[in-house]
C-alpha cells in the first residue's frame, strides 16, 4: 500500500524529539489531521494516545520504538521508512467500551485499546459482583481489583497481574482478578469476544472502587458494563517479520 500523505507524532522526551526532527527533515509530511499514515515515535504509550486521537478516522498507525518496552512498536530505523510502510502488514484491533455509573448516577463511557480495570481505591479490598451477559458468575469477589482485557492488551497490565496471553485471532477476553483473597483459588476466565461483562461494587460507600479505560479513570462507581465494540476499528502497522501475531506467541516463551 502506497501512503502519499505521512504525519509524525512524538513522545515529549529527548529520543523521540529528536527523531521527531531528523524524519520530518529527511521526509515529505503533513499535519496529523490531514494524514493517510501516521508514524508514532516513543513507546506503547504514545501508541495508545496516537490510537485514541485516531480512533474516529482508522488511520493506519506506524510506530517505531523511541521508548522503552515497545511491544506495539517497531525498530528505529531513519532509512528507507517509505519501503517499509509500503512493505508493512496490518492488523485490526477492536477497543472494549465501558459504560461506568458512579455512585451520585453520573455516567461515564469511555474507550480502552488494553484494558478495562477496576480497582480499590482505599486500604480496604473491594467486593464486586461479576455477572457475563447477566448472568451472575461470581456473587461476591473480594480483591485489589479485576480487569478484562482485549488480546492486544493480554501482555500489559493484565501479564503483570498473572492473566493469559491471548493470541489475537483467538476471539477471546481475559477476565482476570487482582490480588484475589476470596474465592482464593480463581484466577480469572477466558470470554466470549462478544461477551457482555458487568460489575456491581458491593459496599461502595464503605469500599470505593474507580474503573479505568486505558487511561481514562472514573472514581466511584457502582456499576461498571464492558464490552467490545466492533463497530470500531483500529489499524496498526508492523515489519513483516516482527508482526504482532509473532509478537504475542513469542512472548509465551520467554523466561
Amino acid at each position: 500500500m502506497t501512503f502519499r500523505n505521512i504525519a509524525f507524532v512524538a513522545a515529549d522526551t529527548e529520543a523521540a524529539t529528536t527523531a521527531l526532527k531528523r524524519l520530518e527533515s529527511r521526509y515529505p509530511h503533513v499535519a496529523p489531521d490531514d494524514a493517510d499514515a501516521v508514524v508514532a515515535l516513543g513507546g506503547d504509550g504514545v501508541m495508545l494516545e496516537t490510537l485514541h486521537h485516531f480512533i474516529g478516522r482508522n488511520v493506519p498507525i506506524y510506530g517505531m520504538n523511541r521508548g522503552t518496552v515497545g511491544f506495539l512498536m517497531n525498530a528505529y530505523r531513519e532509512y528507507a521508512l517509505l519501503d517499509r510502510l509500503e512493505r508493512a502488514q496490518t492488523v485490526t484491533l477492536h477497543p472494549l467500551r465501558m459504560i461506568a455509573r458512579q455512585t451520585d448516577g453520573q455516567m461515564v463511557e469511555a474507550l480502552a485499546i488494553n484494558e478495562v480495570s477496576l480497582l480499590r481505591e482505599t486500604r480496604q479490598a473491594a467486593k464486586i459482583r461479576v455477572r457475563v451477559d447477566g448472568k451472575v458468575r461470581l456473587d461476591e469477589l473480594i480483591c485489589d481489583g479485576i480487569l478484562v482485557s482485549t488480546p492486544a492488551g493480554s501482555t500489559a497490565y493484565n501479564l503483570s497481574a498473572h492473566g493469559p496471553i491471548i493470541p489475537l485471532g483467538g476471539g477471546i477476553l481475559a477476565l482476570t482478578p487482582i490480588s484475589a483473597f476470596r474465592p482464593r483459588r480463581w484466577r480469572g476466565a477466558l470470554l466470549p469476544h462478544l461477551a457482555t461483562v458487568g460489575f456491581e461494587i458491593r459496599e461502595a460507600d464503605k469500599r470505593p472502587v474507580s474503573a479505568v479505560a486505558d487511561y481514562t479513570e472514573v472514581r466511584d462507581v457502582a456499576e461498571v458494563t464492558v464490552r467490545e465494540d466492533r463497530s470500531i476499528g483500529l489499524t496498526l502497522m508492523f515489519d513483516p517479520e516482527h508482526n504482532l501475531e509473532e509478537r504475542i506467541i513469542a512472548e509465551q516463551f520467554l523466561p
